[in-house]
């Protein structure tokens, strides 16, 4: 029996299709387009990306020949937000990206009502998410209003528009939902706070599921879509499946850690707070530090310093070069801890006129330091300082894990598992296989304490504490 299992990210959406032993028997990958028209903005075409899902479901199909395929799973990239037709499944909008800032105005406007959202939805207040997506669209497009009050449209998350289009289903799962900042992390249900501050009327929005649940079948086929999930939710199992209490980190276009809170929600101040996984019986649920700038940073400081994209090799740069400067990257702006729109670049004791393996070097070194204050926010719901931090994605390279290790004083482990979101679906669609986790690991970073190390960090507290509003 095989399994189909998509993954839908920030610049490509790649397939696999797994045998029941937890096999990759064929993956395929095709990269889409973002967009940036201006300051802020930053979107993609949710058809392109439905007709890429479309084609690599049907290729994995081909792929398993006469293997029947038991089921399907879909994980995606969490805070896209788009408005869509109901009855045609049309988008109506761009799918305006979690990277896309564009409503900081809106999260400038409602500051006062921070701490309250964060307490009921377990999300920062922040122009990544929903409610001020939603907002910010309606204010700017008048006959979008009028269609939203008509009953015509659909807002909600990528995900749910993907998963509509595919089965026929409507429905946001859970894991997504908290990405939102509409949906109430205790309840389990819309917060009518967060829809009233907002201006959303319920009726825009897909009814809520579970992560597990039957959404249909994909497309002219029998296969079920069983799973819907996010991306990085998917990636913490993937890693280590439910166990209460597993970290993990994972190095993409963004960064992330995760840490598996348990059956009870709970809120961290700096961090996020989501629902791990779901079906009709149970609820698991994951505190999170997302990380704005991660290849996304070096693609960023490609276009700063004037470095081809084939000569940037950023590990390289960094793994020969040593810096006293601190580089903030504002691009993006911060996620956690600290939660600032876009914002200019901070260069301490740096500038463009500087290295550019330098700059490249602090750049890194940024990615390191928001690892360190996240899990120092951690820190207070972790029964003991873990032992070993496990690292995945393409961003997870020697110079990095390394630079980490020495700054948290914990060990830092390479993962094998090339694309663990992928396999995070599969062990939900397949829940009887058991994984070998002996063989999780190749490589291990050692902490090698140093006075220098403790300054640097001194220095960047220092930089954050003068140029962020806290």
């Amino acid at each position: 029996m095989n399994y189909i299992i998509i993954d839908s990210g920030t610049s490509s959406t790649k397939a696999f299709l797994f045998n029941s032993d937890g096999v990759v028997l064929h993956s395929q990958k095709i990269k889409h387009a973002l967009f940036r028209p201006k300051q802020y903005h930053v979107e993609s075409d949710a058809l392109v990306i439905l007709e890429t899902c479309k084609s690599l479901f049907k290729k994995m199909v081909i792929a398993s020949g006469d293997m029947p395929v038991h089921s399907s799973g879909l994980a995606i990239q969490r805070s896209t937000f788009l408005f869509w037709e109901k009855e045609s499944c049309t988008p109506v909008t761009p799918a305006l990206s979690w990277q896309d800032s564009r409503a900081h105005a809106i999260v400038e406007e409602f500051s006062t009502h921070s701490d309250q959202l964060w307490q009921i939805t377990g999300t920062p207040l922040g122009a990544h998410f929903g409610g001020p997506k939603f907002l910010h669209m309606i204010r700017e497009n008048p006959q979008l209003k009028n269609r939203v009050k008509n009953g015509e449209l659909y807002f909600g998350p990528l995900s749910a528009f993907l998963s509509q289009a595919m089965t026929g289903t409507a429905g946001v799962e859970e894991s997504i939902a908290c990405r939102s900042l509409l949906y109430d992390i205790h309840r389990g249900d819309w917060s009518d706070f967060a829809l009233n501050l907002f201006g959303v009327s319920p009726q825009c929005l897909p009814p809520l599921v579970p992560v597990k649940y039957d959404f249909g079948y994909m497309l002219d086929s029998k296969i079920p879509l069983a799973v819907v999930i996010g991306d990085q939710q998917a990636a913490l199992i993937g890693q280590a499946g439910l166990k209460l209490g597993s970290i993990a980190t994972n190095f993409g276009t963004s960064g992330s850690v995760q840490f598996n809170a348990g059956q009870n929600p709970t809120i961290v101040n700096g961090l996020i707070s989501s629902v791990l996984y779901s079906n009709e019986n149970i609820k698991y649920f994951m505190v999170e530090g997302t990380i704005n700038a991660c290849n996304s940073l070096f693609y960023h400081l490609e276009e700063e310093l004037g470095i081809p994209h084939d000569k940037m090799e950023w590990d390289f740069r960094a793994s020969k070069t040593e810096t006293d400067g601190i580089f903030i990257p504002g691009f993006n702006g911060l996620a956690a801890p600290y939660w600032m729109p876009g914002f200019n670049d901070v260069y301490i004791d740096l500038d463009k006129r500087s290295d550019e393996d330098e700059i490249v070097r602090a750049g890194m070194e940024s990615i390191g330091f928001l690892v360190s204050d996240i899990l120092e926010c951690l820190e207070p719901i972790m029964s003991s300082k873990p032992s070993l931090l496990t690292a995945a994605g393409g961003g997870s390279r020697s110079p990095l894990l390394q630079f980490i290790a020495d700054l948290t004083g914990i060990s830092v482990g390479h993962s094998t598992m090339k694309d663990r979101t992928a396999y995070g679906i599969f062990r939900l669609l397949n829940p009887t296989y058991q994984s070998d986790s002996s063989k999780s690991v190749d490589q291990i970073f050692s902490p090698i304490p140093s006075q220098k190390i403790n300054e640097k960090k001194l220095k960047w507290r220092n930089a954050i504490q003068d140029n962020i509003k806290l």
